[in-house]
Formats: structure tokens, C-alpha cells, sequence
């Protein structure tokens, strides 16, 4: 009988983001075209969404992966992105039928040329976070990522006019992955910031710089947002082998320190978008639970296809830890796995390109108790004009 409600259970959440996203598309008639295409796909953030934006900044061989073994799977080459493939928000472009997002400090494009950002666009930056103190000078951060969507708003309102620009921009999805960084640059740093705050003023800081971001891009007439809240932070590769019980085949995470404030930021984040949506009109939203989703995957690997969940495939030392991928980096050696699909992390941080798809595809279209509310990606893109 448990089995069963479980099942039951299961099944009412697989409709549930399909039927929401039936209901949303009733209102457009079979066979419809939609009006000036699919909408655009602007990208925010760290790491996880960061496209290529760091090639073109004066920073270090850790905020970079415009090397070998990057890019290895699915481009053939490194391209900024780190990860052996293709992004979340690479395959969600290709989900909303755009072209991937390039990035923004990509040479060679006219920056105020409306034909280049019709599509969408990608401000992230590896090692960003949503305090300006974040690895500051070597990352592009969320405020400085706001002015470059900025200037995006002025090259279209100049090209559209005020009204039709206002149009595309309401029309968009906004994308985001911020926060990580925040909480890891303590530990990787070995800072004492949070001597000097507590745990629930310091989430209180990064969640007030995200929900003015958030504003702003409103105010500018975005209306449709997407966003991934914080993994398991202290049981990440990189932060696992930091803690003094990280020895040992199971190995342990940083719960008390790092997962905490993954937690803390998880819950006020959860708050901060449902009092948007009471106070915006017509403020909607994509929350994707990347921390539940994420954990399962490393608990469980061989449920999702994998084979490691917790080591990853690229690095060195216990867990493949070290954040040595590449031998660019302080620690030059480092061991790459033959098969990076059977792996949930790519690198000691980020993660594969099959298990970036495998949250994509959540994202997109939902699926589980535990995926994506109140609406799926799916519905923003295609249903709510």
C-alpha cells in the first residue's frame, strides 16, 4: 500500500507541471504561430551558466576553462564553459528552440546590434556571486552582469523604439544560477566573514543583492524568471576534502558549515520569489530545487545511469578534489576518467554534461515531487505572453 501511494504520488507530480502548462496554453489557438518568434533567453550567473564570458576578462587559470579537457564531449574543443559539454542553459536554449546563448564579451559583435540579441544573451561569469566582495577584480559580478543587460536594453530600445522593446523584453526568460560562490569563497578562502556576521545576516546580504538584480530587470520590463537554488555545498568535491572527516570511502561533507548556509539561502530564496510574485504584477517564475535534485544524484547515482556519484571525473586526490582539471591550475597533475557520462561531477565543482541535461530537462518540462515550481521553464517560454 505505501508502494503504491508513492507511486500515486509520483504520478500526480509528473502531470502537475504538464497540466499547469496545458491550462497556460489554452489560450492560443491549435497551430498558432507564435508571434515574432520563440522568446529570447538571457543568462545571469556563476560557473553552471557561464558560457565563455571569462575568456575575454584579465583573471586567473582558476576562473577559466578555455583548455583541455574542457569541452571535450561535445564541442571538441574548450570553449569557456566548464564542463566536459554543453550547460543547463544550453540545453534549455535548445528545449526553447534558440540557438545556444553566446557570451557577452564574445569579440566581433556590434554590442548595441539588436539582430545579436534577439535570441538571448550570456552575462555569466565563473566565480561571480551576488556580493560585489565575491573573488573581486578576477569574476564579473552580478551588478557588473546588470550592466551589461544594461546596455542590451538600450540596443534594442534604440533599434525597437520604447514600446516593442519593452514587448521583447516581457516577452524573455531570465535565467539564473547566483549564490555559490558566496558561501564557498569562505571556506576556499579560509575567511572570517562570518565572525563578523551571522550566518542569517550574511544569507540576508546575498539574497538583498539578487532581489535588487531581480527588480531591476523587472523594472526594465522582464516579467518571466528561472532560477536554481544552491546545491549541497559542503558534500561538493572540492569543499568535501576541506572538512577533517573527509578520509574514507564515504567520506564527509562540511554539513554544519557549508550546507547550512546552502539551506539558510534556500529557504529565504524560496520567500523572496513568493513575495515577488505578490508584489509584481505579473511576476512569474521557474524555482528548480538543483540542492534535492543534485543530492539524489550523488546518493544515488546508478538510479539516474551513473556509476559516481560522489568522486569526480576530472582532478585529483580523495574525491578527485583537488580543482586540478586541466593542469593549469596551482596543482598541475590530475587524473581524467574514460567515460565522463558515468559521472555526476565533471570536476571537483561542476558537472557533467549528461547530468547537466538531466536537470535541464527537469527544469524544462518537471517531473518528480521534488523539480521545479510553481511553473516549469516550459510554460514561461511558450504558454504565458
Amino acid at each position: 500500500m505505501a508502494k503504491l501511494n508513492s507511486f500515486i504520488l509520483t504520478l500526480w507530480f509528473l502531470i502537475l507541471p504538464i497540466s499547469c502548462s496545458l491550462r497556460e496554453c489554452r489560450r492560443r489557438q491549435p497551430g498558432q504561430v507564435e508571434e515574432g518568434g520563440p522568446a529570447a533567453l538571457y543568462v545571469f550567473g556563476d560557473s553552471f551558466l557561464d558560457s565563455g564570458n571569462n575568456d575575454y576578462i584579465n583573471t586567473t587559470a582558476l576562473y577559466l576553462a578555455n583548455f583541455w579537457p574542457y569541452g571535450e564531449t561535445f564541442f571538441h574543443f574548450p570553449t569557456g564553459r566548464f564542463s566536459n559539454g554543453r550547460l543547463m542553459s544550453d540545453f534549455i536554449a535548445e528545449y526553447a528552440k534558440l540557438p545556444l546563448t553566446r557570451p557577452f564579451l564574445q569579440p566581433g559583435i556590434d554590442q548595441m546590434d539588436y539582430y545579436y540579441y534577439k535570441n538571448g544573451v550570456n552575462f555569466a561569469s565563473a566565480g561571480a556571486g551576488a556580493l560585489v566582495g565575491t573573488f573581486q577584480g578576477l569574476v564579473i559580478s552580478l551588478s557588473e552582469q546588470l550592466n551589461f543587460y544594461r546596455k542590451v536594453v538600450e540596443g534594442l530600445r534604440q533599434k525597437l523604439g520604447d514600446v516593442e522593446s519593452k514587448k521583447t523584453l516581457s516577452k524573455a526568460v531570465y535565467l539564473f544560477s547566483i549564490g555559490t560562490n558566496d558561501y564557498t569563497s569562505i571556506f576556499l578562502q579560509h575567511s572570517n566573514i562570518l565572525s563578523h556576521y551571522s550566518k542569517s545576516t550574511y544569507v540576508g546580504m546575498v539574497i538583498g543583492n539578487l532581489t535588487i538584480a531581480i527588480r531591476e530587470v523587472y523594472g526594465r520590463g522582464g516579467r518571466k524568471f528561472g532560477f536554481l537554488n544552491l546545491g549541497p555545498l559542503g558534500c561538493l568535491p572540492a569543499i568535501r576534502v576541506l572538512g577533517p572527516d573527509h578520509e574514507g570511502i564515504n567520506g564527509g561533507c562540511l554539513e554544519e558549515e557549508a550546507s547550512t548556509l546552502a539551506k539558510l539561502h534556500n529557504e529565504a530564496l524560496s520567500k523572496m520569489l513568493s513575495e515577488l510574485e505578490s508584489q509584481l504584477k505579473d511576476f512569474r517564475y521557474a524555482l528548480y530545487d538543483f540542492h534535492t535534485n543534485l543530492r539524489e544524484r550523488m546518493d544515488h547515482p546508478s538510479i539516474y545511469g551513473f556509476k559516481e556519484g560522489m568522486a569526480a571525473c576530472c582532478g585529483t586526490g580523495e574525491f578527485r578534489g583537488e580543482f586540478s582539471c586541466g593542469g593549469r591550475r596551482p596543482v598541475k597533475e590530475f587524473e581524467l576518467c574514460d567515460n565522463p557520462a558515468e559521472y555526476v561531477f565533471w570536476d571537483s565543482i561542476h558537472l557533467t554534461e549528461e547530468a547537466n541535461q538531466q536537470m535541464a530537462a527537469q527544469m524544462w518540462a518537471g517531473g518528480g515531487p521534488y523539480a521545479v515550481k510553481p511553473y516549469n521553464l516550459k510554460t514561461l517560454f511558450e504558454c504565458l505572453h
